[in-house]
């Protein structure tokens, strides 16, 4: 759909809109002809009031959305321009609801990080009563997601009471997965093709990890949590999983880290010497992703595992004795159903993990699936698929504690982290509720450095790739000393 902007330039909550609506439309910015589909949105601003007309016409059909907000000359810039993008994206919800009389889940919230809304308002001393309130009658959103949103900001707010300022979380990434994904674009290279570079990139890191670990000492910073994801990390053999452990915990302080997870996630990378390997070095809490439990799906999406290595992989975690496992399912898969679903997910509940993430099938460009054209379930059958395990978690005593979207979703649902009373994964809070800083060490993440008092929030990208990491020393030295030059200009 062509998409004219006039007063203002806010695309993304506009694309946000744009797909929760008209989900086979991609933006296009380019005039018009006449009768051609389009949405012209207009923001006009007065000492008064940001006024917001949207006007879309979508096959043949016309209708018009007019959104409000007051101005407030006491704002911050930024709370000021919070308020023209929701004048903007509320004008446009309206004519879009009116056009094709499909209210979403979501209602009029766009955006990643659906829960900072409502957290933000429960500090500024609404009850749960109120948010809720407005989140039905401003941004008309459904029952079961005003409750996910308001849970969620209450676990957030838990979370953040427990913080020091001079507290950060450490992650470190392993690029290197056994096969790819037909769902996935994360820049992960393929073992077999690419064995002879995981010792180099491990020498790397190694090093890298002593920097930062000077760094974070010499900064007088405390890891508050630990995360190693990837790229799937168990695809280390025992041994280099063990040498990279052994470096980390002589490098850094982790005397006061409250949880220390690692990301074993296909369970055909998992076995008993590699998870002895992770016990012995204190790690509390891993995570095994089957994302379905039925066979014929884990074929199509290209795993090679099997449901049957998944209740291995379980029953050899939890017998080992870790204390918190977390297991990654996704609705929305090729070949994959309502009934489907429901088996896994019964399946899950029947293994003993604590957590379970519910993730919904983002459609991520350079993904085999938009590439190759894919079968998926529809957006009715990913929201039934929801449903079930919203109802089926809170039934087993299981509670929502983070969530986030994503851009391309499929249905403009959400990802849901569940878990039982006391075994909230706080690394998934702290990142996606953006509470504190992320120090990222390896290739393919993002060194997220987070400001709460003055609402700053700066992000450095590494090296997308394993070669360029082992490569490109100098750009490691700028990440780190990037870090530290933000942390010490918020001491003052």
């Amino acid at each position: 759909m062509k998409l004219i902007f006039r007063g203002h330039d806010d695309r993304y909550a506009v694309e946000q809109s744009l797909l929760a609506f008209f989900p086979e439309e991609r933006p296009v910015y380019e005039p018009a002809e006449d009768g051609e589909d389009h949405a012209l949105v207009t923001l006009s601003r007065s000492p008064r009031y940001n006024t917001a007309v949207t006007t879309i016409t979508y096959h043949g059909r016309t209708a018009r959305g007019i959104s409000r907000t007051a101005v407030d000359p006491q704002l911050t810039e930024y709370e000021a321009e919070r308020l023209r993008q929701k004048a903007v994206k509320l004008s446009f919800f309206k004519a879009a609801r009116e056009i094709t009389g499909i209210t979403p889940s979501w209602g009029a919230l766009t955006g990643i990080r659906p829960g900072k809304l409502a957290s933000r308002m429960l500090e500024e001393g609404m009850t749960e009563r109120q948010v809720d309130r407005v989140l039905r009658d401003t941004y008309f959103v459904s029952p079961e997601r005003r409750r996910l949103c308001i849970e969620t900001a209450e676990a957030s707010r838990r979370a953040k009471a427990d913080l020091r300022p001079e507290d950060i979380s450490l992650y470190v990434g392993i690029p290197f997965c056994p096969t790819r994904c037909a769902y996935c674009s994360f820049v992960s290279q393929s073992v077999e093709r690419t064995l002879g570079l995981v010792e180099p990139y491990l020498e790397v890191l190694h090093r890298e990890i002593t920097d930062a670990a000077r760094m974070v000492e010499e900064t007088g910073l405390h890891i508050k949590s630990f995360y190693m994801g990837g790229g799937t990390p168990t695809t280390l053999s025992a041994d280099q999983m063990d040498r990279l452990l052994t470096h980390l915990n002589r490098s850094f302080d982790l005397s006061g880290c409250v949880e220390y997870c690692i990301e074993a996630g296909r369970p055909d990378t998992i076995d008993r010497e590699k998870l002895q390997v992770l016990l012995d070095h204190g790690v509390d809490r891993i995570s095994v992703n089957p994302q379905s439990l039925e066979d014929h799906v884990l074929t199509a999406i290209g795993r090679r595992h099997t449901a049957r290595d998944v209740e291995e992989a379980m029953a050899l975690a939890t017998g080992m004795g870790f204390p918190h496992v977390n297991m990654d399912l996704i609705a929305g898969l090729p070949e994959d159903t309502p009934e489907g679903f429901r088996r896994t997910l019964d399946k899950c509940l029947s293994y003993g993990a604590d957590n379970i993430t519910v993730h919904t099938l983002s459609l991520k460009k350079g993904s085999r699936i938009l590439l190759e054209n894919f079968t998926i379930p529809s957006a009715e059958a990913v929201g039934e698929m929801l449903d079930y395990a919203n109802a089926a978690l809170r039934q087993a005593d299981f509670h929502p504690y983070y969530l986030y979207r994503q851009k391309y979703m499929s249905g403009s649902f959400e990802n849901t982290g569940w878990c039982i009373s006391g075994a909230e994964g706080l690394y998934n809070i702290y990142i996606m509720e953006e509470l504190h800083s992320i120090l990222s060490l390896g290739a393919g993440g993002s060194t997220k450095m987070v400001d709460p008092v003055h609402q700053r929030i700066e992000r450095v990208f590494h090296t997308k790739y394993p070669t360029e990491y082992i490569q490109r020393s100098e750009k490691l030295e700028e990440n780190l000393s990037a870090f530290r030059q933000f942390h010490e200009n918020m001491r003052g």
